[in-house]
């Protein structure tokens, strides 16, 4: 005999409940950037290759539970985009929590470069 959804839901445990919940809102999540990707007809590896990364790298972001600011923001400013993030409040209050792109400096080192002599010893002592 089928059972409603709602029934169902309301024979599970409170902890149970919190965690369907929690999980129903992280697929919403991942949804939404497959959603936004295709909506502008990119595909996986086009927005890959525009953030350097590999293509299993786009799959796992769009299909992950929990998601950092900066990957969200990656992701949109890979496709051309930028993240706005506003918290709103009752009262019509906001707050803008848009996040400042972050920039990494790093001194090229080519991989056969090796650490001298007096470095090497430096990090015995």
């Amino acid at each position: 005999m089928a059972r409603k959804f709602s029934e169902l839901r309301a024979g599970m445990r409170p902890q149970a409940r919190m965690q369907a919940q929690a999980r129903t809102e992280s697929l919403q999540t991942s949804i939404k950037l497959q959603a936004l990707r295709k909506s502008l007809k990119v595909t996986q590896a086009d927005l890959a290759s525009s953030l350097q990364v590999q293509q299993a790298a786009i799959s796992k972001m769009e299909n992950r539970d929990d998601l950092l600011v900066s990957s969200v923001m990656d992701f949109v400013r890979g496709l051309g985009g930028q993240l706005v993030l506003t918290a709103t409040f009752p009262g019509n209050k906001t707050f803008d929590l848009t996040p400042e792109p972050v920039k990494v400096r790093r001194s090229p080192i080519a991989v056969s470069e090796k650490p001298r002599a007096s470095l090497r010893r430096a990090r015995k002592a």
